[in-house]
């Protein structure tokens, strides 16, 4: 079985995020959220990094500055403690392709991709810095149906 076109990757990965709305399940989990959008919303999986920043710096946000395109995954810098370990982890949305994302920041939400910056921080994180945006054609390099 093949990998099906972008368009409907896209389709079923913003479905099952949508159906996801307010779940505080994926709290500090936010490049496991936008994987299982990918990866649950279409039987697929992809090869996955450990942080939302090392996803970012692999997929090549930086070269993508601007407005994020529908299905795109929008990245920041953001740090903080995890399991009193301190670094830049990233954060990570699913790019719904009108200037918004849909992520896992706390609850999971939808927010204007810029406006993301603005949130209010768990306690002794940095506000999220907007990166750019990661092709979904570069994340689905490696990836396979289950």
């Amino acid at each position: 079985m093949s990998i099906p076109p972008n368009d409907i990757l896209i389709d079923h990965a913003m479905a099952w995020a949508l159906e996801h709305l307010g779940s505080r399940d994926y709290a500090f989990k936010c490049l496991a959220f936008v994987e299982d959008a990918y990866e649950l919303g279409n039987a697929i999986v992809l090869d996955g990094y450990a942080t939302a920043k090392k996803a970012a710096d692999a997929y090549g946000a930086a070269a993508h500055p601007g407005l994020p395109p529908r299905g795109a995954l929008a990245c920041y810098d953001c740090s903080g403690s995890i399991d009193d370990e301190q670094r830049n982890w990233g954060h990570i949305g699913l790019a719904l392709g009108d200037g918004r994302v849909i992520h896992a920041w706390g609850a999971v939400r939808v927010d204007d991709y810029l406006a993301i910056q603005d949130l209010p921080n768990a306690p002794g994180w940095t506000a999220p810095r907007y990166i750019g945006w990661a092709p979904l054609e570069r994340v689905l390099l490696g990836a396979r149906t289950r």
